[in-house]
């Protein structure tokens, strides 16, 4: 029998998380120390991997059967065949997989029947509707490869995926406000100009990542859903501690915040990560894409500074926030109500073209490269900390190692700043300076 050291936490907890480690300590993760932390050799080192906005990889029109050079979907099957080799089942260091989104790019209907209900209606706009027109071939083509992808790392460990605005049924022009049709009028930072995007309808979504789906059904780390799976809460274990995550539907409306939190206090001690995919801007403020922003079309959403507001702020197990949907990288710590810290990270590699040249597209095309997140935990040290390293698949190197990385991005994504600056964005350190002091020091 395993003894955990779970100190003062409510009996009902301890119950449920003696169901919990040991399925967390097999098949998902491996040797991870699940004891008082006090044997030779127990582990209290661990990695969260985080996939940022993959969509086009799955993008249908990015595969050698609509004349692509390669099948780019083929990219994101390396990145998570990586995690699969590096999860703790299998010997590595992973015990968690974030995906924050827009992991497919196109939608399958015109508009949602949600929309029509509440009296939207959609129009064309020619700076947008005709790379994102509806397709067939989205449920075909892009669904199967997202599942295929994923599949690779069912049984092997705990994920979450949540929606971003690609991911959404539709993802239409909104008839209030029409575009301009003059080229020397168009501004993509005011929707007064081209348009204003309103997104809805879940069922690809909760097709492919619901509650129901062979990913998460009788899971028993999958300890919470609401929206049929848009929001979703996972367990995993790491470092000694059993840890919180909370996957939240784009921009969430109050229905969803307030199932976060009646989740989090049902789970009371565990620290808490939240994923969703719109939160922070590249400058690292809390506000919305200008032409992408749920609340303005539809008020029931929250914006990400609502988020903050409503929720983060106000959960003090809440100490790490991570998202997508901003091409770039931030990051930024605030303290909450309690006055504890929320370290909050963006990463979103899709406008990154180096592969496309390499592989002979006539045009540079936004894909990716294969970047990804890996968060190394170390709660072995005086002060726990997380070093953010960001690596890509496809070059099988670390932003830091590679000599080419600052010549290949820096221009595009920030060009004011110093190199070591830049690559600073990429790799960095974090001290969880009360990390101890909010959830003590593991079992």
């Amino acid at each position: 029998m395993i003894h955990c050291r779970l100190g003062s936490r409510p009996s009902f907890l301890i119950a449920t998380l003696a169901v919990l480690l040991p399925s967390l300590g097999t098949a998902d993760n491996g040797s991870a120390c699940r004891s008082t932390g006090e044997e030779p050799g127990c582990r209290r080192t661990f990695t969260v991997a985080v996939i940022p906005d993959s969509q086009n990889y799955l993008d249908f029109t990015h595969q050698t059967a609509q004349g692509f050079p390669f099948d780019a979907s083929t990219i994101l099957d390396q990145q998570i065949q990586y995690v699969a080799d590096n999860a703790m089942g299998s010997g590595g260091s992973i015990a968690f997989l974030s995906d924050v989104g827009d992991t497919w790019q196109h939608q399958s209907l015109d508009i949602d029947p949600d929309s029509v209900a509440k009296g939207y209606s959609a129009i064309y706009n020619p700076w947008f509707s005709p790379t994102l027109a509806p397709s067939p071939l989205t449920r075909s083509v892009e669904l199967p490869g997202a599942v295929a992808a994923y599949s690779r790392i069912a049984g092997k460990l705990t994920f979450s995926a949540v929606p971003g605005n690609h991911d959404y049924d539709a993802q239409y022009s909104d008839s209030r406000w029409p575009p301009t049709t003059d080229p020397a009028k168009v501004n993509m930072n005011d929707p007064n100009s081209v348009g204003e995007l309103h997104i809805g309808g879940l069922t690809n979504f909760r097709d492919v990542f619901g509650m129901a789906s062979s990913f998460f059904k009788d899971k028993r780390w999958y300890v919470s859903s609401h929206n049929g799976g848009a929001d979703s809460a996972q367990i995993f274990w790491g470092g000694g501690y059993a840890f919180l995550h909370i996957g939240l539907e784009m921009d969430a409306p109050a229905d969803a915040l307030e199932w976060a939190s009646e989740t989090i206090a049902r789970f009371p001690g565990l620290p808490t990560i939240v994923t969703t995919h719109d939160y922070l801007n590249t400058d690292a403020s809390r506000t919305p894409n200008p032409i992408i922003d749920p609340k303005l079309t539809d008020p029931s959403h929250n914006d990400p500074q609502d988020v903050w507001d409503q929720f983060i702020s106000k959960n003090d197990q809440i100490f790490m926030v991570l998202c997508g949907h901003e091409h770039g990288e931030a990051f930024r710590v605030d303290d909450n109500s309690s006055g504890h810290a929320v370290y909050q990270i963006l990463a979103d590699y899709q406008d990154r073209t180096q592969v496309s040249v390499e592989r002979g597209v006539a045009q540079p095309t936004t894909l990716g490269d294969g970047w990804m997140r890996l968060m190394y935990f170390d709660m072995d040290a005086g002060v726990p900390r997380v070093h953010v390293r960001t690596y890509s698949t496809y070059y099988e190197a670390y932003s830091t190692d590679l000599p080419q990385y600052v010549s290949w991005y820096k221009t595009s994504e920030a060009p004011t700043l110093p190199d070591d600056q830049y690559l600073a964005k990429g790799d960095f350190s974090i001290d969880l300076t009360d990390f101890r002091q909010r959830f003590g020091n593991g079992m």
